[in-house]
């Protein structure tokens, strides 16, 4: 049974950081890519990375770039998204995702596997 399960969401200040991961099990996850989406209230679910399993290459929506960073341990089954200089706009619950095509993805309904997600509020 194919299960991811984030972990590692809190309350921060503005600019601190958190370092989300998604553990995977279930299935062969070394070739699959994942990515972080986020859903903030009343909001649409929004991709903010992605990172491929075959060439790792990687994907960073313009609102995070520079400041997120998306890395994989294969050996742990665990994809991280470390996440600098949060800002209040960055609240919203974390989700992440997997499946097996090539290449990255920023929109949800590429994605056949999803975590429950976990919750990140910067806020002071």
């Amino acid at each position: 049974q194919v299960q991811l399960v984030e972990s590692g969401g809190g309350l921060v200040q503005p600019g601190g950081s958190l370092r989300l991961s998604c553990l995977a099990s279930g299935f062969t996850s070394d070739y699959y890519t994942f990515g972080w989406f986020r859903q903030a209230p009343g909001k649409e679910r929004e991709g903010v990375s992605c990172i491929a399993g075959r060439d790792g290459s990687t994907f960073y929506a313009d609102a995070v770039k520079g400041r997120f960073t998306t890395s994989r341990d294969n050996a742990k089954s665990t994809v991280y998204l470390h996440m600098n200089d949060l800002k209040p706009e960055d609240t919203a619950i974390y989700y992440c995702a997997a499946d097996s095509f090539f290449g990255c993805g920023s929109y949800a309904s590429e994605y056949d596997y999803w975590g429950q997600g976990t919750q990140v509020t910067v806020s002071s």
